[in-house]
């Protein structure tokens, strides 16, 4: 039994931006950054507050209140004052739907 459920539509990620969902009881930001499809834990894990109304570049998600920074293939923060990572998860595309995987975090 699969644990990817459908997060979104492809079409409604944009170029470089982000789609805030919840995939089975949990906060997604789905990213679309440097021509990539990326899940990631929408709340910072230093306040909590929605990642996905931060900016997005360079492969990275930037929270809005205090400018932490994460990468989003990894997790990690690589901006203070964050230091703690936040959750990624597994994306697979299949047809016009973006798939996530939220019980098998990658950095776990």
């Amino acid at each position: 039994m699969s644990d990817f459920k459908k997060a979104c539509a492809l079409a409604e990620v944009p170029e470089t931006g982000v789609v805030p969902t919840v995939v089975d009881g949990v906060p997604v930001a789905i990213v679309r950054s440097e021509g990539r499809v990326h899940a990631i834990h929408d709340v910072c894990s230093h306040e909590e507050v929605a990642l996905s109304e931060g900016d997005v570049d360079d492969g990275e998600i930037e929270c809005w209140m205090h400018g932490s920074r994460f990468d989003l293939e990894t997790g990690e923060p690589t901006g203070l004052p964050a230091t703690e990572p936040v959750p990624v998860y597994p994306v697979k595309i299949e047809g016009d739907d973006v798939l996530v995987d939220v019980h098998h975090p990658l950095n776990n």
